[in-house]
């Protein structure tokens, strides 16, 4: 009586346990590793590409002309507001000279009393040497006498020191006088040097531009060197671009570009390679370049704007062809799935120019009319079970 109730337990036990196996097989073969892999697919094409290089700049200004005083001090006036043009040599504001205006004053008093004293000086040597002359005549008229017995040697010699004394009074009226003209032009040059730090108090542009920047106001005090006014000069704007050094084999300068601002948008504008720059970014990996515009937009840009630069290279030969999603890196290796009777392997390959379009040229390792896998959900194998769709779901 009881082998019957332990025979329906086994089936039943049987029978979840089948249920259970062919779930988790439906599992397995449906979304575990043995299901299939839904992927894209394109045929290796044999085509021209013309290579481009694309890159992120700003708008700068090659000259930049950053005013400000030489000294310390405070800002008497700012005449200039942002936007304004200006010309070479206009005063754009006015550092407050403090006190230099009458030690400017003092000094000119100075060097008057300093030209008198010249003027003096040079008085007394003209008594000097007149009184030199006049010993020496005196000196020698006794001499003469004492020649002839009738003044005594005493007398004679008397002469002789007074002609000494006067001789020594004309080289001290030389002297001085050589000491005025000194301290002549020691007034001179400081009077000079004030005058030259008080036009220097003067903010003037260098050259014409715009002014695009006002970085203080009348009543500020600013260090030496501190820039009140920016001005640049428009017409040196150019864009300092960025390129991933990854392909960028073949930039150069005189290359054409297209330019497009993100302000102004609608057609690129027409520009050219200035420069590349000699020094890269260790950091982000790029290269620098300059590029100039062929003629300046109107509307000039602001300064800082961002812009879009494509750089066009020469169409290369034909070439077997394949999206740059199909290149991947399987075990260090650069390759492609291809695709041959449903079946996977990997080829590796070796990759050339790429363009903007998304397609990258493969030297070795395809030819035109091989099937090759773009996409897939998750990473294959050679032994991965896959589906060629027309698109992968969710993209």
């Amino acid at each position: 009586m009881k082998r019957p109730s332990i025979n329906r337990r086994t089936l039943a036990l049987v029978a979840v346990l089948a249920l259970l196996l062919a779930l988790l097989g439906y599992v397995a073969l449906r979304s575990g590793p043995l299901a299939t892999v839904p992927v894209t697919a394109t045929l290796v094409e044999s085509r021209a590409i013309a290579p481009a290089h694309f890159g992120i700049g700003t708008v700068e200004a090659r000259q930049t002309f950053k005013i400000g005083p030489i000294v310390a001090g405070r800002i008497k006036r700012v005449d200039v507001n942002v936007g304004d043009r200006v010309r070479a040599g206009q005063m754009l504001g006015e550092m407050d000279s403090v006190d230099l205006d009458e030690r400017i004053a003092g000094q000119a008093a100075a060097l008057k009393r300093a030209e008198a004293a010249v003027l003096a000086a040079e008085a007394q040597i003209r008594e000097a040497a007149a009184r030199t002359a006049y010993t020496e005549t005196q000196a020698g008229r006794y001499e003469h006498l004492l020649q002839q017995g009738m003044v005594s040697a005493e007398a004679a010699g008397a002469k002789r020191q007074e002609h000494q004394v006067a001789e020594a009074g004309l080289a001290a009226a030389r002297a001085n006088r050589d000491a005025a003209v000194q301290e002549l032009e020691r007034i001179r040059s400081d009077r000079e040097g004030l005058i030259r730090q008080r036009g220097n108090l003067q903010l003037v542009a260098p050259a014409a531009g715009l002014v695009t920047a006002r970085n203080a106001d009348h009543g500020t005090t600013v260090v030496a060197g501190q820039a009140v006014v920016e001005v640049i000069d428009p017409a040196s704007l150019w864009i300092n671009v960025r390129f991933d050094q990854l392909g960028v084999s073949g930039l150069h300068a005189e290359l054409p570009v297209r330019i497009v601002l993100r302000s102004q948008g609608g057609p690129a504008l027409a520009g050219r390679v200035a420069r590349v720059e000699p020094l890269a970014d260790a950091v982000t990996e790029e290269i620098l370049a300059k590029v100039v515009f062929d003629s300046l937009p109107n509307p000039l840009p602001p300064v800082g704007e961002m812009a879009e630069i494509t750089v066009a290279l020469s169409a290369l030969p034909a070439a077997p062809v394949v999206p740059n999603a199909a290149v991947k890196r399987v075990d260090g290796r650069l390759g492609v799935w291809l695709i041959k009777d449903n079946d996977l392997s990997f080829a590796p390959v070796t990759t050339g120019a790429a363009d903007l379009e998304g397609r990258v040229q493969i030297l070795e390792g395809l030819t035109a009319g091989e099937r090759v896998v773009v996409y897939s959900p998750r990473a294959l194998t050679p032994r991965s079970r896959i589906k060629v769709v027309e698109r992968l779901p969710g993209m």
